[in-house]
């Protein structure tokens, strides 16, 4: 199940001409793609474009009615490689994915499609992953598009500028040929607002209809000779088309003044920030009113060359708001200046931080600083910053990414942590996915990771030694990473080459850490998608011999004896472990509303809490080193005689026996107890507990007799 359903949402996707539409970023691009006429959509979930994919595969109905296809991919290659359909055929196309990460890996069949060219509109909306809230290496979607010659859209992150910017990117794409990039920051993904609808427009030409007339260009295969004039089609031909149409229909936007002597270039999708940081120096307003000249690149490539050198003429100097490193824009921005022969004085990251997330202190600072050197006399109000004694590192205290509560995939490392008590450290493959927070403490386990679905493959450099001190490599991949990319490059590289090491496969039911999209082997049936396909049955199938699924993670002391089996065994070849149990996040988010309604209605509800015992703890918190479950903390003992605080498990408690289980493997303190909170009791359940107080109650006053007759 998706962590968010977009049911309800999804039907203001039908609103028709001159009706006000209003929600989020996302609804507005799919209610823009809708009304340019789209015949295919494809995708893979990330963020911050995962609800992209979520709206899409809960608008299916609605898809289907209109004739348009939609495909949930299986990795961003599959859905690059869709784009296949808009080279031959007037089909328009869109295909989604999440940053570089995804467009690394379609970067195949994109280059493939962005040297042959498209005869329909191709758009690929990227979510931009780029700043302090990634979780991902920090590098921009501005340099794919420039090596591979596909434009690149940056709208203003306002609803009405995305739908247009939606729109005439199709027909962009149409008018050069060329596929066309739109990227969509998080604050973009999820702005709400409002803009006035048009129809939905059934595509012209369906996928089906296209199927059954087959057309061919050998043109446009890349083969020799037609991929040498490609190359040169794209700067003679392509490249021009795109900036007459990018001029004609003005996509770049101009705010504030005509006249002044400095200006501001910025990328549209900074636009929001840019205005704020000016309304804080009082040089602008809400509605963004600026009171300097600012030029807005909806486009971000190719720029404009006539249009760059009419808003530099006559300035001194421009400030040129360029997130990220290298300074692409501005490189060019001076390149065309001095072929105009004009001395504008362009500034950007001389006073702009180099690298980083462009937040509205940045920026700030940057204006006061280009201000301050280039226009003295213009009136600007300096925003009193708090005075802090100390650096604000160290006044508030980091916070790491963690496993949820109740985290299946804990037990696993606690487990891993049991074993190398036993063998030592082993090498070990991380992925992406939660299971990376591993990498973190408490379990500090984790030595690299590749990239989605290559924690096996990033092991296979490692061919254990003989003899005493042999070791095997340890990978971990999740059940998403698995059917994305792990089962070929993992796996069956694996099987193929022998690699002697131990593969732990997460699964959790479904896409867990991109929001809980169904993959293949998701247990639940899926009315428009096939599931329930065995991981074992897969690597097995593909020639894995030594394969094993425990089926409950929270059983710390079966996962540390399979672990341990799988690296002492004395069959060679690759060990699979498919570790089960479904996201915890997903269960509560399913569960919860059902048992509220259940409570609710006077039915009888019964919840398992687990609770520590502070006469039996010992304060050793060795529970707490090798689970790490954010309901466990400490308080203080309550034996005056003792000074170590025990440990407590709070509220936030979902119940799923981790702590006790882990207590019990490492052969811990007996401390901990589960409890049944029942809601609308029924008789039986009062008639027990009156029975049982009745014993306590008996056994303590005994308990309490025997102290005083030993004290006399």
């Amino acid at each position: 199940m998706a962590e968010r359903s977009f049911k309800r949402e999804v039907e203001h996707l039908r609103l028709g001409e001159g009706a006000r539409f209003e929600g989020e970023g996302i609804l507005a691009v799919t209610k823009a793609l809708l009304q340019a006429g789209v015949a295919y959509i494809g995708g893979y979930q990330g963020s911050p474009i995962s609800h992209l994919m979520d709206v899409f595969a809960d608008a299916d109905p609605l898809l289907r009615e209109l004739g348009v296809h939609f495909e949930s991919s299986a990795s961003e290659a599959t859905a690059a490689a869709m784009l296949a359909a808009s080279v031959n055929y007037p089909l328009r196309g869109a295909v989604a994915w999440k940053s570089v990460v995804g467009t690394n890996v379609a970067s195949d069949a994109l280059s493939n499609v962005a040297s042959g060219g498209v005869k329909g509109g191709a758009l690929i909306i990227v979510g931009e992953d780029y700043g302090e809230g990634s979780s991902i290496m920090q590098e921009r979607t501005h340099a794919f598009a420039m090596k591979s010659q596909m434009w690149l859209l940056d709208p203003r992150p306002n609803l009405a500028s995305i739908v247009d910017m939606v729109e005439k990117g199709f027909e962009l794409s149409e008018a050069s040929n060329t596929p066309v990039m739109l990227e969509l920051r998080v604050r973009a993904c999820h702005v709400t607002g409002s803009f006035v609808a048009k129809d939905n427009r059934r595509p012209p030409l369906t996928v089906g209809e296209a199927a059954a007339n087959p057309s061919r260009d050998l043109d446009r295969i890349v083969l020799p000779p037609a991929n040498f004039l490609h190359e040169r089609e794209k700067t003679t031909r392509r490249w021009p088309a795109a900036v007459r149409f990018i001029a004609e229909h003005r996509l770049n936007e101009h705010f504030g003044t005509e006249h002044g002597e400095v200006g501001i270039i910025v990328q549209g999708g900074l636009f929001n920030m840019l205005n704020r940081a000016l309304e804080l120096v009082g040089l602008s307003d809400e509605n963004g009113n600026a009171r300097l000249p600012i030029y807005c690149l909806n486009v971000a490539y190719p720029l404009i060359p006539d249009e760059l050198t009419a808003f530099c003429a006559g300035k001194h100097a421009v400030l040129m708001v360029e997130e990220g490193q290298p300074e692409f824009i501005e490189h060019e921005l001076n390149t065309v200046l001095r072929r105009a022969d004009l001395q504008t004085r362009v500034v950007g990251k001389e006073v702009l931080p180099r690298a980083g997330e462009y937040g509205g202190q940045a920026l700030v600072d940057g204006l006061l600083q280009f201000l301050a050197k280039h226009a003295p006399a213009m009136p600007v109000v300096r925003p009193v910053a708090p005075v802090a004694d100390e650096p604000i590192a160290a006044v508030v205290p980091p916070r790491p990414a963690g496993f949820c509560t109740g985290c299946p995939e804990r037990p696993i490392f606690s487990a891993m942590k049991l074993v190398q008590r036993d063998l030592g450290e082993h090498h070990v493959s991380a992925d992406i996915g939660c299971h990376l927070f591993s990498i973190l403490p408490p379990f500090d386990i984790g030595n690299t990771t590749m990239g989605y679905g290559l924690g096996t493959a990033g092991a296979s450099a490692f061919k254990p030694a003989t003899g005493t001190g042999a070791k095997r490599a340890i990978a971990v991949m999740g059940d998403g990473g698995f059917w994305h990319n792990g089962l070929t490059s993992g796996i069956g590289n694996a099987v193929f080459n022998q690699d002697d090491n131990v593969t732990i496969i997460v699964d959790n039911g479904y896409s867990a850490a991109t929001g809980g999209q169904d993959i293949l082997s998701s247990a639940n049936e899926n009315p428009v998608r096939q599931t329930q396909h065995s991981i074992e049955r897969a690597v097995r199938g593909i020639g894995v011999r030594w394969a094993r699924t425990l089926r409950r993670t929270y059983d710390v002391a079966a996962m540390r004896d399979l672990l341990k089996a799988a690296l002492t065994t004395d069959e060679m070849g690759p060990k699979v472990i498919i570790a089960q149990s479904e996201c915890m996040l997903n269960k509560q988010r399913r569960e919860k509303p059902l048992i509220a309604k259940a409570e609710k209605g006077g039915a009888r509800v019964v919840r398992d809490r687990f609770g520590v015992d502070p006469d039996t703890c010992t304060g050793d918190h060795g529970c707490i080193r090798l689970s790490g479950c954010p309901s466990l903390s400490v308080r203080p003992n309550p034996d005056p005689l003792r000074r170590d605080p025990v440990t407590h498990i709070d509220n936030t408690c979902v119940g799923c026996g981790n702590c006790g289980e882990v207590a019990h493997a490492a052969i811990l303190c007996p401390s901990f107890y589960k409890a049944s909170v029942i809601s609308n009791p029924i008789w039986s359940d009062r008639i027990r507990k009156r029975v049982r107080m009745a014993i306590i109650g008996f056994l303590q006053r005994r308990h309490e007799h025997a102290i005083r007759a030993r004290a006399f």
